[in-house]
């Protein structure tokens, strides 16, 4: 059995981690199996379910300047352990110079950089991330991304492997009585608009900026929600926003929650004003709902496939416009192409791909 090693941050009920596990749910688990190595501690929302599957998780210190002699230590003493793996897959962006090295100083025969955006948050790691990410060539042997434009950005010319970020469409695809049931389970009794935002609250994901649009959009037109649906660091930041506007009746911040995809189907539009993006999942799955996406311009052309969805810049006044005339009946919600991103199909590229690595671990450049 060929074991990877998956290495993440921590695994919630997020973009990537939820990509790793809709691959991880349909590949052929006699002949590959994932483990993880993650950087949180505590436990997370899939734990249980990778355990179910068979995996193995494993942490390591968080990956700040003070704990880099301990977590090479760590690494060096884990890798001595598990002499199991030729393949470590890290997800991390550039901070997978740190876990690759040590990889690299362990001998491990494939060595996967996967690049899952287009830029980098803006935090007190970004020098050094702009370092490591300058270094990915020299500890990486193998180039995954999840779109072209991700990997231009992580890779620059040099050839990399397309992952997509597939997904489950029939487990979206919509359906006017589930809507029904889950507007009602909601409190959604009448004909009141949903949009909704799916997503880390953090600086990438700019939710700022969509509060401002709704704000002005409310004042048009009474009958409309929000819908914030995740956690992250900017919460405080985003409900002290939301007391000043006045807005409170009108938005919920629903948390993380494993129902998304019924959730869905209860929203009429779905926006995404992030500042920078990979290929995000959030949008691939709302198209899959049928439902009407606004996407910022930074987000790649490649993650469109509906005609329903559209980009625009950053304006507010062009997003209340987009937002306000995107509505449509929810009868004309039917999505027969999903643009390749069915896992069903998607998940076999991948495994066909790890046996290939396996195959020339005994080979690959150290």
């Amino acid at each position: 059995m060929i074991r990877v090693l998956q290495v993440v941050n921590n695994m919630h009920r997020a973009g990537l981690e939820t990509v790793i596990m809709n691959y991880y749910r349909e590949i052929d688990r006699t002949k590959i199996q994932f483990d993880f190595l993650t950087h949180r501690p505590g436990p997370s929302a899939y734990d249980a379910e990778i355990e179910r599957l068979g995996g193995h998780i494993y942490k390591m210190p968080r990956l700040y300047p003070n704990n880099y002699v301990s977590y090479f230590k760590k690494m060096s003493k884990f890798f001595s352990e598990h002499p199991e793996y030729k393949i470590v897959h890290s997800h991390i962006d550039s901070m997978s110079f740190l876990p690759l090295l040590a990889a690299k100083r362990a001998g491990i025969p494939i060595r996967i950089a996967h690049s899952h955006n287009t830029s980098m948050d803006i935090d007190f790691k970004m020098p050094l991330k702009q370092l490591f990410k300058l270094g990915i060539p020299s500890v990486a042997n193998q180039y995954f991304a999840c779109g072209k434009d991700a990997g231009h950005f992580l890779f620059g010319d040099r050839e990399f492997f397309v992952m997509k970020n597939s997904i489950d469409v029939q487990h979206f695809i919509f359906s006017e009585h589930k809507r029904i049931q889950v507007r009602k389970k909601m409190g959604i009794t009448d004909n009141t608009l949903i949009i909704g935002n799916v997503g880390r609250l953090s600086y990438q994901k700019n939710q700022e900026f969509l509060l401002r649009a709704f704000n002005i959009l409310v004042k048009k037109r009474k009958n409309v929600k929000l819908w914030l649906i995740g956690e992250g660091e900017n919460e405080q930041r985003l409900l002290k926003m939301i007391k000043q506007l006045k807005i409170e009746k009108y938005v919920s911040m629903l948390g993380t929650r494993a129902n998304v995809a019924e959730l869905y189907q209860a929203m009429d539009l779905f926006v995404l004003p992030s500042r920078f993006e990979g290929i995000p999942m959030v949008g691939i799955e709302a198209q899959s709902a049928g439902l009407p996406c606004l996407f910022s311009d930074a987000v790649s052309d490649e993650t469109i496939y509906s005609s329903l969805a559209s980009k625009l810049p950053l304006r507010l006044d062009m997003w209340v416009k987009k937002m306000d005339m995107s509505i449509i009946p929810s009868a004309n919600r039917k999505i027969r192409n999903f643009g390749g991103y069915d896992i069903h199909s998607s998940y076999k590229v991948l495994e066909n791909k790890y046996k290939y690595l396996n195959e020339i671990s005994g080979d690959a450049v150290q």
